[in-house]
């Protein structure tokens, strides 16, 4: 007889939480999974050990958060147990949030950046499979997974790309950047790292004044990593690099103006369609990435996701 995989130690998340309806929930601090979608093999799927709750359907690895851990960390964390998913294989793409009130489950989507081969590494599942996005629906599908996959589905193929107008957002706030300007532009972009790691709520992009209120009390906000192109120009060419695969910086070899419509008009060419936003206050940028098929939100957009203790 084979051996089952080990369990892993519990923890105080490993723990059902009961709504007011009766209704009883995996989690303490909430729960987390992670959908992986590889281009070439489709999405990971776990078949559930008959012994778990739905056991013998498919959904996404994952399980309860631990005390403190965000939602990417558990997910990341939980698919590496139960499905030997290597972090360094994996780009956050966005998250979709099931918020109850008194319990919430995250799924954290993301897409691979190298192929790789799940294993199974403890005895909640039956199979680890790639299964193509066409083929999901033909399965037993875990009920609360059945019933987002169609709005996950759909949401696959989204990307976002902020091109950023760094001359205008460092103008935009008078503390003296004129003194050093690629001084400013290297605090500008450091700020930017942090906001590329950590993502940005996906409710603000759907409203360029204020973050919109959810369509449903159940759908927190979620967040997406947005791919973020500076472009600086003159003096702020001189500006440190950054060490991020979300930042790409282009020092303009003459108007950041030109370089910024350059850079939509490439990526609005691309087979791969973009969401692109351009953060600027200048009128007449404005009126030429717009031509092209961009929104334009303006430098306080940007500002109020960046740390204000920068």
């Amino acid at each position: 007889m084979t051996a089952l995989p080990p369990t892993h130690p519990r923890d105080s998340g490993d723990a059902w939480v009961e709504g007011p309806d009766g209704r009883r929930f995996w989690g303490r601090y909430g729960a987390a999974g992670l959908l992986v979608h590889d281009e070439a093999a489709g999405i990971l799927l776990q078949h559930r050990a008959e012994w778990s709750h739905f056991g013998g359907t498919w959904g996404l690895p994952g399980g309860a958060r631990h005390e403190g851990e965000s939602a990417v960390d558990g997910a990341i964390r939980e698919s590496e147990e139960e499905a030997g998913v290597p972090a360094d294989a994996l780009r956050l793409a966005f998250t979709s949030v099931l918020d109850l009130g008194f319990w919430s489950y995250v799924t954290v989507v993301t897409r691979t950046s190298r192929p790789f081969a799940p294993r199974i590494g403890d005895a909640e599942s039956l199979e680890l499979r790639w299964v193509p996005v066409d083929e999901v629906e033909a399965l037993p599908l875990h009920p609360g997974f059945g019933s987002s996959w169609p709005a996950l589905r759909e949401r696959l193929e989204e990307r976002v790309r902020v091109v950023v107008d760094a001359a205008n957002v460092v103008g935009s706030v008078p503390d003296g950047w004129w003194k050093d300007r690629a001084g400013a532009a290297t605090r500008l972009l450091a700020q930017l790292e942090r906001l590329g790691a950590a993502g940005i709520e996906t409710s603000s992009l759907s409203d360029p004044v204020s973050q919109s209120t959810p369509l449903s009390p159940e759908a927190g906000p979620g967040r997406t990593w947005p791919h973020l192109v500076v472009v600086l120009e003159g003096q702020a060419k001189e500006a440190d690099a950054v060490d991020s695969e979300r930042i790409s910086v282009l020092r303009a070899a003459g108007s950041g103006d030109d370089a910024i419509v350059d850079e939509v008009a490439r990526a609005a060419s691309q087979p791969l369609r973009e969401r692109i936003v351009v953060v600027t206050a200048d009128r007449g940028l404005t009126e030429r990435v717009q031509a092209l098929g961009a929104e334009v939100r303006g430098p306080g957009w940007l500002r109020g996701m960046l740390d204000p203790s920068d």
